[in-house]
């Protein structure tokens, strides 16, 4: 019996989902926290089996005491912290906006210097978005170090909890591991431009055409390896505070959309080859291995056949809306 238990906020979520599934599936007692109760997206990666050995809690990240008592009452030994509103609600409703991301992250923190000691380590979801357009960025690929320069309040939100995390270990040495995932795809990513990814295997899976939004050259990154790179870094015993770019597979999108046409011919995928995402993709993961020694990888062509036939159980199923795919 495992005597880790993980907390994990935002557990409803696309990489909350898939981090569930692994630490379900090592045997580790977890507790998943969210304002949401209905486990639509883990229930597309995990059995009914599965999701009931989770402890699921409603948890506003806002409210400290919350958080702290949580902490405190489920003897928690690593926190991975992944609760936070995106670009579109951030723009609409900055103050809300900016209380979850940033004062629900200074709320995390809080609690694990609280009970330092029973926690054990702390990794957190930062953004590529805290670096600014790919022009402003000459030296490649792109180091963790780089100026960062944010061009929405998103991304200045997630700045400022790198920071925060800095500053927790200078004063209190609450050590702590940012993590900056690109674009993430697999079952259970839904929302969002840089989804089209996945919804591109999922109207494959569904024989249904599909246009991508964007093309030129992205990072992807497998929604299962990033679970794992959260997991991994929590428990990496890392001392100090830092925030990692995440590489994985540097891909054109137009050589995507062949990679999947080659393996499944009858995928009707277009994109729009001009209209390019505005981030560095060609990131510098070094200091993520330096960490972690070797970074988990699944394979592109591997990631994507295990996606597309996961797609398919869940169609069979009725266990996902194509009405994503319209949007």
């Amino acid at each position: 019996m495992s005597v880790e238990t993980f907390m994990l906020t935002g557990s409803m979520g696309c990489i909350g989902a898939w981090t569930l599934r692994n630490l379900v599936r090592e045997g580790v007692r977890v507790v998943a926290t969210d304002l949401a109760t209905d486990p639509v997206r883990p229930r597309q990666v995990m059995s009914e089996e599965e999701l009931a050995q989770v402890t699921f809690a409603k948890l506003d990240v806002t409210d400290l005491n919350a958080v702290k008592q949580i902490v405190a009452e489920q003897g928690i030994t690593h926190v991975i912290h992944l609760a936070g509103l995106q670009v579109p609600f951030c723009r609409a409703n900055p103050s809300v906006g900016a209380a979850v991301n940033v004062v629900g992250t200074v709320n995390i923190l809080e609690a694990v210097r609280a009970h330092w000691g029973q926690v054990k380590g702390l990794s957190y979801a930062s953004s590529l978005a805290v670096l600014g357009p790919a022009d402003q960025y000459l030296e490649t690929p792109v180091r963790d170090d780089a100026p960062l320069l944010p061009a929405t309040l998103y991304g200045v939100y997630k700045q400022a909890n790198e920071w925060t995390a800095r500053i927790y270990w200078q004063d209190w040495q609450i050590p702590s591991i940012g993590l900056r995932p690109y674009i993430v795809y697999g079952v259970a990513r839904d929302q969002g431009m840089t989804s089209d990814i996945a919804k591109a295997l999922l109207a494959v899976a569904a024989g249904r055409p599909y246009h991508l939004r964007f093309g030129g050259p992205v990072a992807l990154q497998y929604a299962d390896d990033v679970a794992r790179i959260f997991i991994e870094t929590a428990r990496s015993g890392y001392q100090g505070a830092t925030a990692c770019n995440l590489r994985n597979d540097v891909v054109d999108v137009g050589d995507f959309v062949a990679m999947v046409k080659a393996r499944f011919p009858n995928a009707q995928l277009t994109y729009t080859a001009d209209n390019l995402l505005p981030f560095p993709y060609d990131l510098d993961d070094s200091g993520l291995k330096r960490i972690l020694g070797t970074v988990p990888h699944t394979p592109l062509e591997q990631a994507i056949d295990e996606t597309v036939v996961m797609f398919k159980t869940l169609l069979a199923e009725n266990l996902i809306d194509l009405k994503q795919l319209d949007g």
